[in-house]
């Protein structure tokens, strides 16, 4: 729907993956690629009273980056590159799925909680089959702002202009080129976000509410910004936390099944067989 500041809402909705988490995941009902270059975003909280926290156990991507922002508690990382991590609160862990990847996540609860986002970011054919990578990106590397009272913002990537004063978010790897910003807002709070002609803009509220105009958009939904304009972000009554995804489409052919995203049906196939016969990540 288009409403001032937004072209459209979309609502997260219930989802289980891995070992049993549950989360809320957004994904466009025209499918992924209809976010190009986003292709779903998932809200993971776990709370404990789970005995052994539930995870995702290993498991294969091919075609893709994961971008993942802790916001409270840890996630152990390992793959068949031989990582094996562990990103904090407020750390980021990117990986580049590209040719393969198999790797397992499992959520640790630092005070009796795990939660964070994750982002599964496309990249363009030329580079669907390159090198596989990870990275994880320490809070104390993230770049903090305060641009007016109320608001903090922590620049992942990209580079954001306030004040006449650029700044440069630490992770410089990502395909898509993207501007991601984790925003937190006091109660009453406000961001002025500045115009990104030709680039998709894109906020998910996961804490409170935010308002665009008169319009509101609450937690667990995504909207979609006009990137024609500037626009002021208020937070509501109990503040807000929300991060920002901004970045030029690709616009390029999509195939997806499971964990793999390609630019054809054959190349989709093609993955199927290499994790059967297991060459993947040859």
């Amino acid at each position: 729907m288009d409403t001032p500041g937004h072209r459209r809402l979309i609502d997260a909705r219930r989802a289980s993956d891995g070992s049993g988490v549950r989360l809320q995941r957004v994904l466009a009902r025209e499918g992924m690629g209809a976010l190009d270059p986003l292709l779903l975003l998932d809200d993971f909280a776990i709370a404990d009273r789970h005995d052994t926290p539930p995870g995702f156990p290993e498991h294969p991507h091919r075609g893709f980056e994961t971008l993942t922002l802790m916001l409270d508690g840890a996630m152990a990382h390992a793959d068949h590159l031989g990582n094996r991590d562990l990103v904090e609160t407020g750390e980021v862990a990117w990986m580049r799925a590209g040719r393969g990847v198999i790797h397992a996540e499992q959520p640790v609860l630092r005070n009796g909680r795990a939660h964070g986002l994750q982002l599964w970011l496309n990249l363009p054919a030329r580079d669907k089959l390159s090198d596989p990578a990870y990275r994880r990106i320490p809070a104390a590397q993230i770049p903090r702002l305060a641009p007016t009272p109320g608001c903090r913002v922590r620049v992942i990537a990209g580079d954001l202009e306030l004040a006449g004063t650029q700044t440069h978010g630490p992770l410089t790897e990502a395909a898509c080129a993207p501007l991601l910003l984790d925003l937190a807002l006091d109660p009453g709070g406000e961001f002025d976000l500045p115009a990104t002609p030709g680039w998709r803009r894109l906020l998910y509220v996961h804490q409170g509410r935010v308002a665009i105009a008169d319009d509101g958009i609450r937690r667990h939904q995504l909207a979609e910004l006009d990137d024609t304009e500037g626009l002021r972000l208020t937070a509501g009554t109990e503040g807000a936390g929300a991060l920002l995804i901004a970045a030029r489409p690709l616009a390029e052919p999509l195939a997806h099944y499971g964990p793999f995203v390609m630019n054809t049906q054959a190349e989709i196939d093609q993955a199927i067989a290499d994790y059967e016969a297991g060459r993947l990540t040859d």
